[in-house]
């Protein structure tokens, strides 16, 4: 399909720089199958969730993946370099995206921060670059903590720098697993009083890990989807969880995903049949329109970005015309846009 099929204008001031607070009083735009739409709040969930459902949230924690420091030893210039860490490889390599990327060659050294020393080890496409750096393990993991920020998304970094604030918001209440560079975003909206809530409702919990890599903020350059390539993020989906959540499904519940990427992840771990399995691996997954949903049939999720693959997905999941209808009664009603905006749950036919 043709990538400006997924368009759309968006005005600037809709973007969400800070959430609200209590974080379950967003507002939620309802999505039916029918195309219907309702005006509710992310606190209004239970309303739409039966006993016996399964809600499936990402338990991953986002680390402080933003550095900034300068390349050293070669020439009488130390240029300064910001490293966006997306996806660790060894326990002393992680793969980066650099800015500027063209002041780096493979051998050169960097200096992040104070005192954390790396080696670029190679420099791909699109600003990527491979970093070994001269800490492992454990003291590497505390040197990135106390010289890296909170990786907010560039619509957000490039109106205002983070904060202390940034490290509560930017972080969901049941994040346990440290790897993302990106919240999933709409697990930010959950809130213990939520939480409780579902419980009394009778709704199942599930919890995956997928770590959200920073491919998540590259833009489609592609004119067609067909030559679009996804980054791989690493997730994982236990076999305890598959065998209760295919329990729920025989038992005529239905699976709700809180956030593309943990829909990513169960469509990932699912045979054609629709069975869940165990996985724990790397998924490059890539859902646009035509693609057949084998896991949920509810999702909880934030508005996205023109022209991205997260507005692909969920066109696909509820389909293209009434997506976009969805989205021009979101702009008009004033919701708020991206990951500290809004939400959407989308309630697709079975």
């Amino acid at each position: 399909m043709r990538v400006d099929a997924f368009d759309f204008d968006l005005p600037e001031e809709l973007i969400a720089l800070r959430p609200v607070s209590p974080r379950d009083s967003a507002r939620m735009l309802v999505v039916h199958a029918s195309g219907k739409l309702e005006h509710a709040h992310v606190r209004d969930l239970p309303n739409y969730l039966r006993s016996g459902d399964a809600l499936v949230l990402n338990d991953t924690k986002v680390f402080p993946a933003r550095l900034h420091g300068r390349r050293i030893g070669r020439g009488a210039t130390e240029p300064k370099i910001e490293a966006m860490l997306h996806k660790r490889i060894a326990p002393d390599r992680f793969l980066a995206f650099a800015r500027p990327a063209r002041k780096l060659a493979a051998g050169d050294s960097v200096l992040l921060g104070t005192a954390l020393e790396a080696r670029v080890l190679s420099v791909g496409e699109a600003g990527e670059i491979e970093l070994g750096f001269a800490l492992e393990g454990a003291r590497l993991d505390a040197a990135i903590a106390a010289e890296g920020e909170t990786p907010l998304p560039p619509y957000i970094a490039g109106k205002r720098k983070p904060d202390a604030k940034d490290l509560a918001d930017y972080q969901t209440i049941f994040a346990q697993h440290e790897g993302s560079v990106a919240a999933p975003t709409a697990g930010l909206h959950f809130t213990p009083d939520l939480m409780q809530r579902l419980d009394e409702r009778g709704v199942a919990r599930e919890t995956v890990t997928l770590h959200v890599g920073a491919g998540t903020f590259l833009p489609v350059k592609a004119d067609d989807t067909a030559e679009h390539k996804m980054h791989s993020e690493w997730a994982t989906l236990s076999s305890e969880a598959a065998s209760r959540l295919n329990r729920a499904r025989d038992a005529g519940g239905r699976i709700a995903a809180v956030g593309t990427t943990s829909l990513r992840t169960l469509e990932s771990a699912a045979s054609d049949d629709g069975r869940l399995h165990a996985m724990t691996r790397d998924t490059d997954i890539f859902i646009m329109p035509g693609y057949r949903f084998k896991t949920a049939e509810v999702l909880l999720t934030n508005f996205h970005l023109p022209r991205s693959t997260l507005f692909m997905l969920v066109s696909a999941f509820m389909g293209l015309e009434i997506m976009q209808a969805a989205y021009a009664e979101a702009i008009r009603e004033r919701y708020r846009f991206y990951s500290y905006g809004d939400a959407c749950l989308l309630l697709r036919a079975p």
